[in-house]
Formats: structure tokens, C-alpha cells, sequence
């Protein structure tokens, strides 16, 4: 049985939450560059040219690339030979956010009553999903959501006689209808199957694999291309104002599913696609 510390897990949370929000990942600042040189639209190009100048900022500074830092969203994987010592999982998690957020001088975004609206103050609590493993290592991920980007996802229960096509026109048209809103160029995020809240997570989740790596499966590799290219023939473009890069990437996540459903989730992501990870 392995140990770990409250305090450590406290400490590294803190860690990863400024990091996170001053540290764009390289696979999303290499899809930027890539995007700027297949870019068309003059206009377009001196958008994505603000993106990467606007990342570099951020990295040197230690300032947020956004003002939107986002809910603290963390997906957890805890090895099932591990003891937390002084604690438990959720309270060290929650504390480190506050930290975090407080001393990195990160936007505090989230209110405690979803209705009166009165803000909490340290951006707590954190969104946690956690799952028991094999080992003694723990692997911390955070992904601050920014409000912008989740309030243009979507959830679709379509018949399972809609198929592949059905799952196309709704992604498509899930981003269409977003528009500018999102902060172009996004990633999109997709989850097919399981239950309604199974597939609203793997969308999530899929916005976590890096920008360059397609799904394991070919045929899903294929349709995350497809997606893609419909996606940019929209014409939306960088910060909606025109352009063939509307989205970075297109990735999917799928589960099994009830013979009688065919769930669908759109999680769109702005161009700051954050995410960290720490395994201690």
C-alpha cells in the first residue's frame, strides 16, 4: 500500500490549475500553425497570427492565455493500492483549486446557487470524475472549461435508424449554429453511445486526446475527418468572421449503447483547449 499526502495532492492541484491556464499545449499550438498556413482568408491568418503571439505571451508572463479561466474540471484515475493519508480525495482537490486560483490571480467563475447566482469566491467547487485503476500511481488531469465554449454543446437522443448520417448532421449542425460564439477555432469534442449523461462525458473526455492522434478505431478515425472537413467548409472561420479554419480538430470518443439509442454529444472547446496532467 502506497501513501500520498493530502497536503501533496493540495500542492499539485494548485500546480496544474495555473499551469493549465498560462501553458497551451503544444498539440493545439502546433494545429494553430499548421491552420494558419492552409488559411485563406487574409483576415484569418492575422487572427490565428494574434493566437500564437497570444499563447507566447502567456507562457513567458505566467498570465492567463484567457480572462475566462474556466470551471475546474478534473478526470482522476486512482490506483486501487493507494492510501490518501490526511484527507480525503475530493477536499484536497477542491483545495488546491482554491489556492490555485487564488494565487495565480486566475478568474473566479463559479457561483454556488445556479439560480442566485452568488459567486463562491475561490472557484470551487472543482467538477471531479474519478476512477479506481490497477497500481499505486495517481493520474490528475485538469481541463478548465471556459463558459463561452460548454454553452454552445449539445446532446442529441437520435433513433438509431438516423445511423452515421444522423450523427454527422448533428455535429455539423451543432457548430454551425454556434457560430462565432464558441471562439473559433474550436475543437470539438464528441461522445456516441452509452446513456445520455455516458455520452455528454465521453465528449468531454475526448476533448483530453491530443489535437495530432486519431481514434484507435479506423472507421471512427475516418469520420473524425470527415467531421472536420464539413466543419471548415462552413465558412465560419477565426472568431467567426470568416476563413476555412472554423475548427482545430474533431475528436470521438464511443461506447456501447441500449439497442434502442443512439446518444449523441457535442463539447465544443474555444481555442484555448487547457488541459494538465501530473501522475504522482
Amino acid at each position: 500500500m502506497r501513501i500520498i499526502k493530502y497536503e501533496d495532492i493540495v500542492r499539485v492541484v494548485s500546480i496544474l490549475c495555473q499551469e493549465a491556464n498560462y501553458y497551451l499545449g503544444e498539440d493545439v499550438l502546433e494545429a494553430i500553425k499548421k491552420s494558419r498556413e492552409q488559411e485563406e482568408s487574409p483576415l484569418g491568418v492575422t487572427i490565428l497570427d494574434q493566437l500564437i503571439e497570444n499563447a507566447k505571451i502567456a507562457r513567458e508572463e505566467h498570465i492567463p492565455m484567457c480572462q475566462d479561466t474556466g470551471f475546474a474540471v478534473f478526470f482522476v484515475e486512482v490506483g486501487q493500492d493507494i492510501h490518501i493519508e490526511g484527507g480525503i480525495l475530493d477536499d484536497a482537490i477542491n483545495e488546491g483549486v482554491r489556492q490555485g486560483y487564488t494565487e495565480g490571480y486566475l478568474r473566479k467563475s463559479i457561483v454556488g446557487h445556479p439560480l442566485e447566482r452568488e459567486n463562491t469566491g475561490d472557484n470551487t467547487p472543482a467538477i471531479i470524475y474519478t476512477s479506481l485503476v490497477a497500481g499505486d500511481k495517481m493520474k490528475i488531469t485538469v481541463a478548465p472549461k471556459g463558459g463561452g465554449s460548454e454553452n454552445m454543446s449539445s446532446i442529441m437522443m437520435l433513433k438509431p435508424s438516423q445511423g452515421v448520417e444522423g450523427v454527422k448532421k448533428f455535429v455539423v449542425d451543432t457548430v454551425d449554429q454556434a457560430g462565432s460564439n464558441p471562439c473559433p477555432p474550436i475543437v470539438v469534442g464528441v461522445g456516441i453511445g452509452g446513456t445520455m449523461e455516458k455520452a455528454a462525458l465521453l465528449a468531454k473526455q475526448a476533448l483530453l486526446r491530443p489535437l495530432d492522434r486519431h481514434h484507435d478505431d479506423s472507421s471512427i478515425a475516418e469520420l473524425e475527418e470527415e467531421l472536420l472537413d464539413k466543419i471548415n467548409k462552413l465558412g465560419i472561420g477565426p472568431q467567426g468572421l470568416g476563413g476555412r479554419t472554423t475548427a482545430l480538430a474533431v475528436n470521438i470518443e464511443i461506447f456501447p449503447v441500449h439497442i434502442a439509442s443512439l446518444p449523441v454529444a457535442v463539447n465544443i472547446n474555444c481555442h484555448s483547449a487547457r488541459h494538465k496532467t501530473i501522475i504522482l
